[in-house]
């Protein structure tokens, strides 16, 4: 029955669906009008409040940017590659490769989101060399499905600003003058377990819907070439110049990671386990630098890196675009303020995780969609004396949600594979059911105070 729904789901995603790029702007016309019938704002309010919002995330964008190249230029060194490859001998059938896609996917997410996407793309691409039964996009499917438990993990947003002090985004702080350390947020049980069990049982769904071998779609020759050619390590020259051993030199690189590593030291020693997105950008930098090497390996995995950013870079405008019409015409608060008014104590947080979810699809960025649906949250968590925290971080669960439906995130992933949206978000619309389903009954158990 779950492969037949897979296979349903994957049918409609592959005729229907439109370019990731098209579907945003889409998602432009369709803000836009609801900003039209709901808000009262007129045009030329809402033309302005997109167009003000266009280039209004650039910041943000840019360290997004950089947490997915330095998390790709960490899954390409020497280090995890053997790793990786030593996995890859475990998926020796098409449903194993599917489990263990979909586990090393949630466990790397969990880590870092950027680290996830690409460690897990690279995984389902070696299984697909070594296997030729298996569906390549199932497989990728089930790398993307990992990042469903992102937010919950260690480079969540929303949990990471409310982490930091004197941010334009701590609401909390704003509310309560106190900043919320991870150790509240993220590794209380109410969260650490549905990501837990979606981490575990995620790999069991794809067991159960890898597509019959009438349906295999094989990955493609051209892709096995490219791949193959990817090469990290430069040789050094046989007859170096000084600029060029400079280049080559582990000495340098050691020196310069150490200073990283210093710094982190005096961080973490000073201040705690002051986790914020800066500082896990910071980690994942200082980790590739030293761990490939020389200072030349380390650009050449950054220029391999910073391919899979292109799609990320044109479409965050159109999203700042987005959010400024959700924004600027009051459009979120609209949707979030509907959930807010059905709510009572105790079904607050499954309503704030649902409202989540929904607002994602147009804002598909943590920190955006915090700046868009958390000042509402808070206030109203406020107001009924429900635990901020707890109700920042369904904002964050229903962020992770949708992006199995939202193709936004999906394209460094697709791009490394060579897939488009279509390929793929037909399996993890079953991703999407399931872990909706444990998030539903979670969110359920912490309004009733059994978490």
């Amino acid at each position: 029955m779950l492969r037949r729904l897979a296979s349903l789901f994957t049918l409609i995603m592959r005729s229907y669906l439109p370019d990731a790029y098209l579907f945003a702007i889409l998602l432009t016309f369709l803000s836009a009008i609801l900003a039209l019938v709901f808000t009262g704002s007129g045009f030329m309010k809402v033309i302005t409040s997109w167009g003000d919002g266009i280039y209004g995330i650039i910041a943000f964008a840019f360290q997004m940017i950089l947490i997915l190249i330095t998390g790709h230029a960490l899954a390409l060194t020497p280090a995890v590659n053997r790793i990786l490859m030593a996995i890859a001998g475990i998926g020796n059938t098409p449903v194993k490769a599917g489990m263990i896609v979909a586990f090393v996917g949630g466990v790397c997410s969990w880590i870092n989101w950027g680290f996830g996407l690409i460690v897990s793309g690279l995984l389902a691409v070696e299984i697909a060399k070594r296997n030729r039964e298996v569906d390549f996009p199932y497989l990728v499917a089930a790398g993307y499905s990992g990042f469903v438990v992102w937010h919950m993990g260690l480079s969540g947003s929303i949990p990471l600003v409310c982490a930091t002090a004197k941010s334009a985004q701590n609401f909390i702080e704003k509310a309560t003058g106190a900043v919320v350390p991870i150790s509240d947020s993220i590794f209380q049980a109410f969260n650490l377990l549905p990501a837990l069990l979606i981490i575990f049982t995620m790999p069991l769904l794809y067991a159960l819907i890898h597509p019959k071998a009438s349906e295999v779609k094989l990955i493609p020759p051209e892709k096995l070439k490219e791949v193959e050619n990817i090469t990290v390590r430069i040789p050094f020259p046989s007859q170096a110049t000084l600029a060029q051993r400079i280049d080559h030199s582990y000495v340098i690189n050691i020196i310069f990671g150490l200073l990283g590593v210093i710094y982190l030291y005096n961080h973490f020693s000073t201040k705690g386990f002051d986790l914020n997105l800066n500082i896990v950008i910071f980690i994942f930098f200082i980790s590739g630098v030293l761990l490939h090497g020389k200072p030349v390996n380390y650009i050449n995995a950054i220029a391999i890196a910073i391919k899979g950013a292109g799609g990320i870079a044109l479409q965050f405008p159109l999203y700042g675009g987005i959010q400024g019409i959700m924004i600027g015409t009051g459009l979120a608060k609209v949707i979030a303020g509907w959930f807010v008014a059905v709510s009572t104590a105790e079904t607050f947080y499954m309503f704030q995780f649902w409202a989540g979810g929904i607002i994602n699809v147009f804002v598909p960025s943590g920190g955006g969609q915090w700046a868009v649906q958390g000042p509402i949250t808070i206030e109203a968590a406020k107001t009924m004396g429900i635990d901020m925290v707890r109700s920042a971080m369904m904002v964050a669960w229903g962020d992770q949600w949708t992006n199995m439906i939202q193709p936004f995130w999906a394209l460094p992933l697709l791009g490394l594979a060579g897939l488009s949206a279509r390929d793929v978000m037909g399996y993890t619309t079953m991703a999407l059911l399931w872990s909706g389903a444990i998030l539903t009954a979670f969110a359920l158990l912490v309004g009733f105070r059994v978490l």
